[in-house]
């Protein structure tokens, strides 16, 4: 018998998520998934889904749902103050799960155990927004059926897990494939800079306000294949770091690569905080 939760309010973005769309960038189809992948794995273990189930990404809060069935739920990422976070818990028919705004960070993600159950769009429920692929971000009222297999709970009643960063947050970068493109002054201003997260930043990136960089090098690129964690130097001098939507090929230098494990900290930067890139090994 299926079970359902029912979108009472969406909050002003909340996408399904899942590993993403591997394997696909050639016929140019970027991978999507969801931003903060670790965040996102962890509430899939807590409630003991498999890897890969489908979750909610919801970004700066606002998602209200209403359980039609007995379900439970967990919520990572960014903290919602008066959900169940870092620890799964019951909802009973009837109850609403709320997220108010996050204190920081600006991503949360919702598991059920069994899952989300939506259509997959070549082999994934992920929302790519800049693709255009995917589901739709959710609205209110939409009714969510929940899956019914899972794996075991694990015995955990709480993850220690650290919270987002509040004001300044330092990641590891590494040179890129056009370095070149760049002379030592403009990769030091890079490396000891504090950049400001701006407003226009989503899915796609992140980008950073701060003192531009100039090229030393004229000229224009053929467009060249893109992956997350990317540092690409536009005409501004400005960088943007891209996410998890992030095109599958771009025509501007990329400086650098931020470490992979960082960039999952980076989905979680909300505008205003502040960004210090450090020069070192991208793993």
């Amino acid at each position: 018998m299926s079970r359902h939760v029912v979108v009472e309010s969406s909050g002003p973005l909340t996408t399904l998520q899942d590993e993403g769309r591997s394997g696909r960038a050639a016929i140019g189809i970027g991978r999507s998934g969801a931003c903060d992948r670790a965040s996102y794995r962890l509430a899939n273990r807590l409630v003991g889904n498999h890897p890969g189930a489908v979750a909610l990404e919801v970004t700066y809060g606002g998602l209200v749902l209403r359980a039609e069935d007995e379900v439970t739920v967990v919520t990572t990422g960014a903290r919602c103050p008066g959900a169940p976070h870092n620890g799964p818990a019951r909802l009973r028919a009837g109850d609403l799960l709320r997220l108010a705004a996050p204190v920081t960070g600006l991503r949360t993600y919702v598991a059920v155990r069994g899952g989300f159950v939506v259509d997959h769009v070549l082999g994934s429920a992920a929302t790519d927004v800049l693709g255009g692929l995917g589901p739709e971000q959710l609205a209110d009222g939409d009714r969510l059926a929940v899956g019914q297999h899972a794996g075991e709970l694990p015995d955990t009643d709480l993850a220690a897990v650290a919270e987002p960063a509040e004001d300044l947050l330092e990641v590891r970068v590494g040179a890129g494939p056009r370095r070149d493109w760049f002379d030592d002054g403009a990769w030091r201003l890079l490396t000891t800079q504090e950049y400001v997260v701006s407003g226009d930043s989503n899915r796609v990136g992140v980008r950073l306000e701060g003192e531009p960089l100039e090229r030393s090098r004229e000229g224009e690129l053929p467009s060249e294949g893109m992956l997350r964690g990317a540092l690409q130097i536009p005409p501004s001098g400005l960088p943007v770091l891209f996410l998890a939507d992030h095109p599958v090929t771009g025509g501007y230098p990329v400086i650098g690569y931020v470490d992979d494990t960082d960039v999952d900290r980076c989905a979680q930067l909300r505008p205003g905080l502040r960004l210090r890139l450090r020069p070192g090994p991208r793993r």
